[in-house]
């Protein structure tokens, strides 16, 4: 029977139950054992992709087209495994199967209620991923803090959904906070005491806490914890802050989280845990030989969760390079022609990143027309190579009103332009280009030589594309279409041929960067970057 932990958290929102979580799957999944995560976020959205990144972060795109909660970007870069659709559930999701079984008529003559209705979709919910046979242990990150009126149907679920498989084949690790007050110079557990007696007021006994802290845990808070929390010794998990969030599974593997998660499940410890791989990336990570600065210009910037996954693949493929990434953040909007050269004179490389709408689009334009013209390290992405590909139009081939049609309908030249199959469609949530789309690259490009093969497949999230009228014009001032679509013709890389690394893409690179597998076209750019530092130097 397929195992279930419910990873719950107390006190304050932003512990980290996602890091936690995931760092407690890499380790059991160093055991040998079959795991996945999957978040229930208790807002009503069906999911986070119409929502402002400034309000939730980025939303993370899975392979079969999912728009997915940040926390999934995690997962899949610890455990190297994909999420899909099944791996995060909201409320809205939940609330809107409900009322459309209740209008097909399956629950004709009852009264439609949050229990059992709302509470038997969570829990049918909970248990897909176990009953496809493919995992071992599913692991479940409940959003939201204990205590929130939205999240009380998802505990009861767990209540439920606990005393049905029985205490040995679901557990809940509690994630809560043990702050310190300066004044008094000590830590304070009472916060702690007071979030699990409302987890008891709610039915539920935590199994294990895992307490949060900026200060190591002495065994005398540990004891006094336990006693009043009612959990064992052992079950009291310190959970220090962390230079790095890959810290995180050595920290929980040094506190013994994993044995005593599998005691607690009655499964066998197997092996110990096969970390080597995590250790030489953590010590590539924390012992660089060369450090670069690439800006990272955006729209989004002063909210570092807006762009997770490119920060997070700079640090893999910092790593791989055995080179301390810095990324400067840029906000677009201060971009101008009079300071350009103060704000990206001294990079080593930069990025432009995703997003949507107008605000910011002529900082991003005029950031890479400095880029282009003075050689520096460029990596577009989505957005980022439609304003690649709008300033080459004006500055190269002369179309002086080279524009989006998302910016500018009316523009008289429109070299990017929606995409025909989205120009019928009203709905905003779930209906762009999302997912995993193929790419032939062609030979004897930057791309080809980056990928190193021909056929490649990447994840998408967009309504506009590079428009073909405009192919030949583009091609004969230079610009390499590297990356086709063999389906539609969507143009999907672009490069130039007379420059160190100037490349684009329309796909989204970093959603596929992992630990084990750092993307290459970060790691390229990396590197051309700390080949350009060199020089500049």
């Amino acid at each position: 029977m397929t195992k279930y932990i419910f990873v719950t958290g107390g006190v304050t929102s932003s512990l980290g139950k996602g890091i936690i979580s995931a760092s407690l799957a890499k380790l059991l999944q160093a055991r040998g054992y079959r795991v996945t995560i999957q978040k229930f976020d208790p807002y009503i959205n069906i999911d986070p992709g119409t929502l402002n990144p400034y309000e939730h972060g980025e939303c993370y795109v899975t392979e079969d087209g999912a728009e997915t909660d940040l926390d999934l970007g995690h997962y899949e870069r610890f455990l190297n495994v994909a999420t899909t659709q099944a791996n995060n559930i909201t409320t809205g999701r939940i609330y809107q199967n409900v009322i459309n079984r209740e209008r097909e008529g399956a629950y004709l003559g009852k009264t439609v209620q949050v229990v059992p209705h709302i509470t038997d979709e969570i829990k049918r919910n909970m248990r897909l991923l176990g009953e496809s046979g493919d995992y071992d242990i599913v692991i479940t990150e409940l959003g939201g803090t204990v205590g929130d009126i939205e999240s009380l149907p998802y505990i009861e679920a767990v209540r439920q959904f606990k005393w049905e498989v029985g205490s040995n084949n679901a557990i809940v690790i509690h994630l809560t906070l043990i702050p310190f007050l300066a004044a008094a110079g000590e830590l304070k557990t009472k916060p702690t005491q007071h979030s699990v007696k409302m987890l008891l007021e709610y039915g539920i006994q935590p199994d294990i806490l895992v307490c949060r802290t900026e200060h190591h845990i002495s065994q005398d808070i540990r004891k006094k914890i336990a006693l009043f929390c009612n959990v064992n010794l052992n079950a009291v998990i310190e959970s220090v802050d962390a230079k790095t969030i890959y810290d995180v599974p050595l920290l929980m593997l040094k506190e013994q989280l994993d044995r005593t998660v599998l005691s607690k499940l009655k499964l066998p410890l197997k092996s110990d845990p096969d970390l080597e791989n995590w250790k030489d990336f953590l010590g590539r990570l924390k012992n660089p030989t060369a450090e670069i600065k690439i800006g990272l210009v955006g729209k989004y910037v002063e909210l570092p969760d807006a762009y997770k996954s490119i920060t997070e693949a700079f640090i893999h493929a910092g790593a791989q390079n055995e080179c301390k990434v810095r990324v400067e953040s840029i906000h677009s909007e201060g971009v101008t022609e009079e300071n350009v050269k103060s704000k990206l004179g001294h990079l080593d490389g930069v990025l432009v990143a995703p997003g949507f709408g107008n605000r910011g689009i002529e900082g991003k334009i005029i950031a890479i027309q400095f880029i282009r013209e003075n050689n520096i390290p460029f990596l577009g992405i989505c957005l980022g190579m439609q304003c690649a590909v709008i300033e080459y139009g004006r500055n190269v081939l002369g179309l002086k009103h080279a524009h989006s049609t998302e910016m500018d309908e009316r523009t008289d030249d429109a070299v990017i332009s929606m995409m025909e199959d989205q120009k019928k469609i009203t709905l905003k949530g779930g209906t762009m280009r999302l997912g995993a789309y193929n790419c032939e690259l062609k030979k004897g490009t930057k791309a080809y030589s980056i990928y190193g093969k021909t056929k490649i497949s990447e994840r998408h999230r967009h309504r506009y594309e590079f428009n073909n009228q405009y192919l030949a014009q583009y091609e004969t001032a230079g610009m390499v279409m590297s990356g086709i679509n063999p389906d539609n013709n969507l143009v999907e890389l672009i490069e130039l041929k007379n420059h160190p690394y100037f490349v684009a893409s329309q796909f989204h690179p970093e959603l596929k960067s992992t630990v084990a597998n750092p993307h290459p076209l970060f790691v390229k750019f990396v590197a051309a970057s700390l080949e350009y530092a060199k020089k500049k130097n």
